[in-house]
């Protein structure tokens, strides 16, 4: 029952910043670029009693993954005009594949591993 729960809040925090994206392009934005994915998960693993160890480790990978996320986010204006919408999600998932292999070698070298 408790999974349903998390699935329905999750589900419908998703729906509603959809929404106000519809609505308004930059509060839109602003409300995605937040990390309330990452602050539901921390919740929701608190709540859960996992250890302060597995919730630090969480937020210090989410970070690593942020890092090669961001190329993206400066491309896909740019790929959408000129390729259309599926074209730039392809492209845009191998730019990201690519700067994760990269921050993976990257990070290897300071002991992490990311993939």
């Amino acid at each position: 029952m408790f999974i349903f729960f998390k699935i329905i809040i999750t589900a419908l925090i998703i729906v509603i910043v959809t929404e106000i994206a519809k609505f308004n392009d930059r509060i839109g934005g602003l409300i995605a670029a937040l990390p309330i994915t990452t602050f539901l998960i921390l919740f929701w693993l608190h709540y859960e009693n996992n250890s302060v160890e597995k919730i630090s480790n969480h937020v210090s990978y989410t970070f690593l993954y942020v890092l090669p996320t961001l190329p993206m986010f400066l491309v896909f204006p740019y790929l959408i005009n000129k390729f259309g919408f599926y074209w730039s999600i392809i492209i845009s998932v191998l730019i990201t594949t690519f700067f994760i292999f990269l921050v993976h070698f990257l990070t290897k070298k300071y002991g992490y591993k990311i993939i």
